[in-house]
């Protein structure tokens, strides 16, 4: 699939022009009306108030206005933004609705709607952005409109890279690109596999601005990604003296340290980061999973057991934490563990391994094999799995299962688990197979 990021990272290069986006104001508040039409307009004199910021004045005439003209679109936005203004984003999405409802065609709605279901990740944001690019602000704002653009790409830049591309092409036809621009071009370039473009995007963004945190971090990243660890390093230890405290580049070092099996280095940072930020889920995985990998087994599992309770329903961390559970040989917790993960995600085959595992380790035969027959459905067996199933039929005493299981067992083993090939072994002896 061709992706046109490659023409905005490319051919523009060229073109670049610095300066920052100023976000337009409220739409209706700069009306250019003459003086006695804004007199006679009530709603140009809310907007007044709205543009002064005197949310309480605007809130309390849009009640008076509203109860008398419940369709009118324009106040239904203006009534969204001074709720959205307040703080108050779920009355202001009520307000945004009514209004996409009394006029579908108008811009500030949509983009407005759209913004708020963005922020928190709701897949309709999508159908309001595009219906925004697809309507006209009143009054004409090329900037306003390049800013629904913007908000697309940005919004599909990992689900639909080819969809971002365009939006944001679209946006520089509209108003100069700017850095952040370039940034966001790198991160549609990754999502859609184009590694090369990404990395001549970001060089040319630390080129004009070699400080820039960001560019730094997104470029490690890359790098990262790319196990290039010894190009990724210095680059993140330059950027950190200048931001030391940076918790996407302290992260970033975290992850190339330990990469590199340096633990110990790893574990000072990550404890760090901890300390700043104790809520971050991503941040206090990596520290118990470098906890378990120094042997503190037990550090690791009361970390995990905090991070699963401020933030249940996390099935990486459920299967995490489960695996912990079976290095410390409390089977039954993992199985609990490894069960919910399967609630939320059903072909996780690692979990269903782990409860095969647990189950033959707490002689729970039974689930022995159902764990196995649900893992089957999504992954074709190893020799691991065939020894589970040989070694609970076995106990089972279905005897003619067992043997088969034993020989598919030794087939794929082919000398890998000198332990278990002998049990096996000595099992078909016994079992006259």
């Amino acid at each position: 699939m061709q992706y046109r990021i490659s023409l905005l990272t490319l051919a523009l290069s060229v073109c670049l022009q610095a300066g920052a986006q100023v976000a337009p104001p409220p739409p209706g508040t700069h009306i250019d009306e003459p003086e006695q039409q804004e007199k006679n307009d009530p709603l140009a004199q809310i907007e007044n108030a709205i543009e002064a910021k005197n949310y309480s004045a605007a809130s309390n005439q849009l009640g008076i206005y509203l109860s008398a003209h419940p369709d009118d679109a324009r106040a239904l936005f203006d009534r969204g933004y001074v709720e959205d203004a307040q703080g108050q984003p779920q009355s202001a999405e009520n307000y945004y609705r009514k209004a996409v409802a009394a006029d579908p065609k108008q811009f500030e709605s949509h983009l407005a709607l759209g913004l708020i279901l963005a922020g928190r990740n709701d897949p309709a944001a999508r159908e309001q952005l595009e219906a925004a690019t697809q309507s006209e602000p009143n009054p004409p704002n090329p900037a306003t409109k390049a800013q629904a653009y913007r908000a697309l790409a940005r919004l599909l830049q990992h689900s639909d890279p080819e969809t971002a591309s365009a939006a944001l092409i679209e946006a520089l036809k509209l108003t100069p690109e700017t850095t952040d621009d370039t940034l966001l071009a790198t991160e549609i370039a990754e999502a859609s596999g184009q590694s090369d473009v990404a990395e001549q995007a970001y060089r040319r963004v630390l080129a004009k601005q070699p400080e820039s945190s960001e560019a730094t971090a997104g470029f490690a990243h890359l790098l990262i990604a790319q196990k290039k660890y010894s190009d990724a390093e210095p680059l993140v230890h330059t950027a950190l003296k200048r931001d030391p405290d940076n918790p996407a580049l302290n992260t970033q070092l975290a992850a190339i340290l330990a990469a590199e099996n340096k633990q110990s280095e790893a574990l000072v940072i990550l404890e760090k980061l901890h300390q700043l930020q104790p809520g971050d889920v991503a941040i206090g995985t990596m520290l118990a999973d470098a906890y378990a990998q120094q042997g503190d087994l037990d550090k690791a599992a009361a970390l995990y057991d905090q991070l699963a309770k401020t933030t249940p329903g996390n099935a990486d961390l459920l299967s995490a934490r489960g695996q912990l559970l079976v290095r410390q040989q409390r089977y039954p917790e993992a199985i609990a563990a490894f069960q919910q993960v399967t609630k939320i995600k059903p072909d996780d085959t690692d979990a269903w391994s782990g409860i095969a595992f647990s189950a033959s380790e707490t002689h729970q035969y039974q689930l022995q094999l159902d764990a196995l027959t649900m893992r089957s459905k999504f992954a074709q067996d190893t020799a691991i799995t065939y020894f589970l199933w040989a070694t609970a039929y076995d106990n089972l005493h279905a005897t003619k299962a067992a043997a088969d299981y034993y020989h598919k067992f030794l087939t794929a083993a082919q000398g890998k688990f000198p332990d278990q090939e002998w049990q096996a072994k000595h099992r078909l002896v016994a079992l006259g197979k």
